[in-house]
């Protein structure tokens, strides 16, 4: 379980995405309340989110592409340094009250757009910071790190939200980022062969093949489509069933114990040895239907707190095992591009789930809507792990590194 905490890189790669996402955790809760002191309207604040995920969406094939023909460190120092200036302004126009709507969508377009350029070279750092035989337990503690400082990431927030102020969240965020772009600059690797294209396009088209090569990979991302919409789905209509059922509170410890999955699933990740993890992982993701599932047939604390739980657990069951695989088989200088690919289709289908799931349950029911997104979440799923690309990729077992 330890064992990647003998490289110096990791350890410095797994404090740098630990505080990163600790500031996340704190920055939407301190944006939230910021933007509804600022308007009193949930649709600026719709706006102002909104803009940050489609510059996101907009630039990741492009972070891509530079992780590719860049430093990958180099990239992180700059992106997280940038992203700083960022938000410390908005922390700064919101303490002294001369924020505006304009302004804050302004700046969000350019945080969702540095949050592009950083999020493919940070996965595709993993491999040049560990041999080959510990990445599986790597990607299981940088998850493990993640998920359990969400948790105390959104209870901090809240904290200093309520006692100082939203201005104050946001500063914390902005401060996270410039320690996080430190610890990148003290992070050395040996480098990957850089992106021979002369051209963005031509760089692209590159990745493009190399993601469309493997039937797995698109396979699953394919499928990721539908999960991610049904997941938007949820997001929308668990609050809505929520409040006439088990009540706020209930819903937050819904997602505090999916959370708590989550971490378990990680824990159990580091131990995995299965022949086939991706046929694993996918089977595990079949797990979440049964949310919306509960939520749609079965509203009841206990049992949402359960499959809360169960669904955590698949979802890490999946996210390391993808992690690994796709390290494995994806050569180390066109990595960062393929993950991009994965990551537009995953931002893409999350606001899709969250836009159409309001209209089609004022149509059709939320009660349907809840068990159609639980159906298309079980079949892709199950469809994925059915591909034969899917269930016949097999671990690969590197040797293990010279002392």
């Amino acid at each position: 379980m330890t064992a990647p905490l003998r490289h110096p890189a990791f350890r410095l790669l797994l404090a740098a995405r630990t505080i990163n996402t600790l500031g996340n955790a704190v920055a939407p809760l301190a944006l939230a309340f910021a933007v509804l002191d600022l308007t009193g309207s949930a649709s600026a604040l719709g706006l102002i989110v909104g803009a940050r995920s489609l510059a996101n969406v907009a630039f990741v094939l492009v972070g891509g592409v530079v992780a590719d023909r860049l430093p990958r460190p180099l990239v992180l120092v700059g992106s997280n340094v940038l992203s700083a200036l960022t938000q410390a302004t908005v922390a700064a126009l919101v303490l002294t009250g001369t924020a505006h709507v304009p302004a804050l969508i302004a700046l969000s377009v350019l945080n969702g757009s540095l949050a592009a350029l950083s999020q493919p070279a940070s996965a595709a750092l993993t491999p040049q910071t560990v041999p080959p035989d510990v990445r599986q337990q790597a990607n299981a503690l940088l998850r493990l790190g993640a998920n359990g400082t969400n948790v105390v990431g959104a209870a901090a927030g809240g904290a200093v939200v309520a006692v100082i102020g939203p201005g104050w969240g946001l500063a914390v965020d902005a401060l996270s980022f410039l320690i996080a772009g430190a610890v990148f600059a003290a992070l050395t690797v040996q480098p990957v062969a850089a992106a021979q294209s002369e051209s963005i396009l031509g760089d692209l088209r590159e990745g493009w093949s190399e993601f469309w090569s493997r039937t797995w990979l698109w396979v699953v991302v394919a499928a990721f489509s539908v999960i991610n919409t049904a997941f938007g789905a949820m997001l929308v209509l668990g609050p809505v069933v929520a409040d006439h059922t088990i009540g706020r509170g209930g819903w937050g410890l819904v997602l505090a114990s999916e959370t708590a999955g989550m971490v378990l699933g990680s824990v159990l990740a580091i131990r995995s040895r299965a022949r086939r993890p991706l046929l694993v992982g996918m089977l595990c993701m079949a797990l979440f239907a049964g949310l919306p599932a509960g939520l749609a047939l079965a509203p009841h604390l206990g049992v949402l707190i359960v499959l809360g739980l169960l669904s955590g657990v698949g979802v890490e069951q999946f996210g390391v095992a993808w992690e690994t695989t796709m390290q494995a088989n994806v050569p180390a200088e066109k990595l960062a591009r393929v993950y991009s690919y994965d990551m537009l289709g995953s931002f893409l289908a999350i606001p899709v789930g969250e836009i159409a799931a309001g209209p089609i349950a004022e149509s059709a029911g939320t009660t349907p809507t809840l068990l159609g997104a639980a159906v298309l979440a079980l079949a892709a799923a199950l469809i994925a792990a059915a591909v034969p690309g899917v269930h016949n990729l097999r671990r690969r077992e590197p040797e293990p590194a010279a002392a």
